[in-house]
């Protein structure tokens, strides 16, 4: 196996990886996954949409614009009480950390105060916190670091050159200021993307090295596989082949070594062998439980019988 770089990957270094035999990728990922994570465990999060529907943002991908005709109604942000109660299921249900998700372009001071609520609710029930809200601005991430928050979610989506294809309301560099501000914090970052957009193999490339040199690597990296929703942009974007994920999933492994990969949306459409090729590959986490924000996961029967076929068990 190639030595691990000391200094940032460049995107022809990761195109050559993505560019390997699928055997050897899968082979280099899963010597690396082993130096770094115990074999055969997944880290299992659950997500919960607290604010659904009506944001102002142009994700071509995302059935929640209110620039969009979907099935998604609008909803207000849900009552803490109500939270903690998914939360509290979501525990007996095996999983360890609680994402809340809520569907802003950045959230307003009042309701800052209110998921603030929510997290420390949450993280006296024992478990990991973790919230994606949008932009954030000077002082919020310091609140919700005070209120316990373990976890910010913000992807960066996909790569630079291809971002303005996909949005158009934010620039990349509001993503990478809002990272900054979480990091400032000292909160840790959840940040990854999404491929499927119809991005190229090197701009799926851009995306990780993009992730991997951030300083430091996230500690959580999602890798979502684009969800087609009626309504959406890209509704009727080509299908990509399910070895190209995996080797996304591979590649993201190996340059960033110590990172939790997560398995994200996508994978209701995913069969279970292509799953299992993904935790071949280095993933290490899933979002567990019925729903991802507002399209369909995998239900926990489901998984865990996978996980029993696999011989996986959660952190």
């Amino acid at each position: 196996m190639a030595d691990l770089p000391t200094a940032k990957w460049s995107v022809a270094q990761v195109t050559e990886l993505f560019e390997l035999p699928f055997m050897e990728l899968l082979f280099q990922a899963q010597t690396v996954h082993r130096q770094f994570h115990p074999v055969g465990e997944v880290q299992l999060s659950t997500l919960l949409s607290i604010k659904t529907g009506g944001c102002p943002e142009d994700c071509s991908y995302c059935p929640q614009s209110s620039r969009y005709n979907t099935d998604v109604e609008k909803e207000k942000l849900m009552a803490v009480e109500e939270v903690v109660k998914a939360a509290k299921t979501a525990k007996e249900q095996g999983a360890s950390r609680f994402c809340m998700g809520a569907a802003w372009r950045g959230p307003k001071q009042y309701q800052i105060e209110v998921v603030s609520e929510m997290v420390r609710q949450v993280k006296a029930l024992g478990m990991e916190t973790c919230v994606t809200l949008g932009m954030l601005k000077d002082g919020q991430a310091e609140q919700l670091k005070e209120a316990g928050l373990d976890y910010y979610n913000h992807n960066i989506d996909t790569a630079p050159e291809f971002y303005g294809s996909i949005i158009t309301t934010r620039t990349y560099q509001d993503r990478l200021d809002t990272l900054e501000r979480v990091r400032n914090a000292g909160i840790n970052v959840c940040c990854g993307g999404i491929v499927g957009l119809g991005e190229s193999r090197r701009e799926r490339a851009g995306l990780l090295a993009e992730l991997a040199n951030m300083n430091p690597p996230p500690q959580s990296v999602p890798i979502n596989h684009l969800v087609k929703v009626a309504g959406t942009p890209l509704a009727d974007e080509e299908d990509l082949d399910p070895f190209e994920f995996i080797r996304t999933i591979a590649v993201a492994r190996i340059i960033m070594p110590q990172s939790k990969v997560r398995l994200s949306a996508g994978r209701e459409q995913m069969d279970d062998g292509t799953q299992a090729l993904c935790f071949m590959a280095g993933a290490n986490s899933i979002f567990y439980g019925d729903c991802l924000l507002t399209t369909a996961n995998p239900q926990r029967e489901r998984d865990q019988a996978l996980f029993e076929r696999l011989d996986l068990y959660s952190a």
